[in-house]
């Protein structure tokens, strides 16, 4: 089992930046990540996933062009850059591991690892 550990959320204005980051240990480092987020009131949603070797990316709708994620080499750590953020992007932001490729996140639902959580607020 892959642990998460979640850091990078806070408080930030229309048309901001943050950078939330995902460090993963325990076993195996070639696994495909993501990131997914729940507002208040909304189920959770699919985000963003890279696969294990960070080759490939996939977006919701949503946040093309706006989010990127990536990984470092050693793979132990996932970034997620948000841009232009909006306050329809507030949310709490979950990191999630699974498979290798960026399907095998898209369609997580309770399998795989996930974080704790970090809470992202977009004032207008």
């Amino acid at each position: 089992q892959v642990q998460l550990v979640e850091s990078g959320g806070g408080l930030v204005q229309a048309g901001g930046s943050l950078r939330l980051s995902c460090a993963a240990s325990g076993r195996p480092f070639s696994i495909a990540m993501g990131w997914f987020r729940q507002a208040p009131g909304k189920e959770r949603e699919f985000v963003a996933a890279i696969n294990w070797s960070g080759g490939s990316t996939y977006y919701t709708d949503s946040v093309k062009g706006r989010f990127t994620i990536s990984r470092d080499n050693a793979g132990t750590t996932v970034y997620l850059q948000m841009n232009s953020l909006k306050p329809e992007d507030t949310a709490v932001y979950y990191c999630a591991a699974r498979g290798h490729s960026t399907s095998d996140i898209v369609t997580m639902t309770d399998g795989g690892s996930w974080g704790q959580g970090t809470q992202v607020t977009v004032s207008s």
